[in-house]
């Protein structure tokens, strides 16, 4: 029942976030149909009855009942609505305008995608080292896949299913999808190679695969409040804990259980900085029922990274590629099978997600944004009919044959793809409702 309460309560960020994505989708049909001069009858946001509607001009613009997705019409759109042979309409176009409008959809998603995620950069951001470190095991949960499979800590893992795995976000990113599945593995112990199989766990709301262990992580102070003991002993922002009181390789929860324990109680602290060692003695002070020094601890190391505009683009398109590659991968994983359909997500995932993440501010929900908008620009790009990937795979394929098909072989073509996107979406859906109830 919280969960379907919670569901209710996510609509408003989801009807936003789904909004200004269709928007911009459709935005970019209807601006290249207007600039060769194509008739536009329609420019909807959502399908069905319409609940609000405008007319300007020869368009109408309106929000129908159904908001999880969009369309432009435009005049002589398809062969059933009798062309004229009017220059404003669509088939009365060129095949490279036609292309053009079509793409321009997709495009537009990305561009979305590649702006946002410069907005969200240029706001700076404390960046964990360990996401671009090799992916050493630091931890090995005990009854997690990871230890079942014989995984130790110091471990490399260097292949994940035949993909290199140089940095811990390729790592993730290869065993996320793959929950419950047969996963090879080439690990690096000492000096030699191992190959071992594995089986993640399914992880969280989504069922992510979960393979049960960590990098090596340390610690790091992000804040010191002047006037605290940590301050009047000389540690600074940016220390990283190597040890307290002797005790080495303490993770964050234990170095914040050791010192509200430890009242009045001198306590060694050696930390790294600069490269070097220190050592700093300080005695906690009490703060009610508990000690504190007067700092705030981060889980493990950060770096900041405040890029300027030029910086800030060019990170956003590297990735917005990354992000691409990643999406095609995912793709390619469902035809193959290495992909378990289970971890697709559809709109009540989405809302959901939308939801949890409006909670955390605007930053993190544009950032959601940006990540969603790649994906509905790739996916159209698919040549599955009735996509718009699926309209310029039948443009060229009629460039090639040098001959439009006819009305029956395109009514096939299209009913195909929308027999596909139909069994995708009752997927998509039942696996959203299935983790909702669940």
């Amino acid at each position: 029942m919280d969960n379907i309460i919670g569901f209710f309560q996510n609509i408003l960020p989801f009807l936003f976030v789904i909004g200004v994505l269709i928007f911009v989708h459709e935005l970019g049909h209807f601006l290249v149909a207007r600039w060769y001069g194509v008739k536009v009858l329609a420019f909807s946001l959502g399908f069905g009855p319409k609940l609000l509607k405008v007319t300007r001009g020869d368009t109408e613009y309106c929000i129908s009942a159904i908001p999880l997705g969009g369309y432009v019409k435009m005049a002589g759109e398809t062969a059933e609505d009798t062309p004229s042979g009017d220059p404003t309409e669509f088939l009365s176009q060129s095949k490279w305008v036609r292309f053009q409008v079509y793409l321009a959809g997709p495009l537009m998603n990305v561009a979305l995608a590649l702006v946002l995620t410069t907005v969200v950069l240029l706001q700076g951001a404390d960046v964990p080292l360990y996401r671009t470190a090799p992916p050493v095991l630091g931890v090995v949960v005990a009854d997690g896949a990871g230890a079942k499979a014989g995984l130790q800590v110091g471990d490399r893992i260097v292949r994940v299913d035949d993909q290199a795995t140089d940095t811990w976000d390729e790592f993730d990113m290869a065993v996320v999808t793959k929950a419950s599945r047969e996963v090879a593995l080439v690990v690096q112990r000492e000096g030699t190679y191992l190959d071992m199989t594995v089986f993640p766990d399914a992880s969280g709301y989504f069922d992510f695969g979960d393979l049960g262990v960590l990098p090596v992580l340390r610690p790091q102070i992000s804040q010191v409040e002047p006037g605290r003991p940590a301050a009047q002993a000389g540690m600074r922002t940016g220390d990283v804990l190597l040890a307290i009181a002797g005790e080495r390789g303490l993770a964050q929860p234990e170095i914040i259980a050791l010192i509200q324990k430890s009242t009045d109680t001198p306590l060694v602290f050696t930390v790294e900085r600069a490269g070097a060692p220190i050592d700093l003695n300080i005695v906690p002070e009490s703060n009610g029922s508990v000690a504190v020094i007067g700092v705030s601890i981060a889980p493990w190391e950060t770096r900041r990274i405040d890029p300027n505009f030029q910086t800030a683009v060019q990170m956003s398109a590297a990735q917005t590629w990354e992000g691409s590659q990643q999406i095609f991968s995912t793709l390619a994983g469902l035809f193959t099978r290495s992909t378990p359909m289970t971890g697709v997500i559809g709109p009540v995932g989405i809302a959901q997600i939308s939801g949890a993440t409006a909670q955390l501010g605007w930053l993190p929900l544009l950032a959601l944004m940006s990540m969603i908008s790649l994906n509905l620009g790739v996916l159209n790009l698919m040549p599955i009919p009735v996509l718009d990937g699926g309209h310029i795979t039948i443009l060229a394929m009629e460039g090639m044959a040098r001959r439009d098909f006819s009305l029956k072989v395109k009514e096939r073509i299209l009913f195909a793809g929308f027999a596909l996107i139909l069994m995708l979406m009752v997927t998509v859906i039942y696996n959203d409702v299935a983790r909702l109830i669940r």
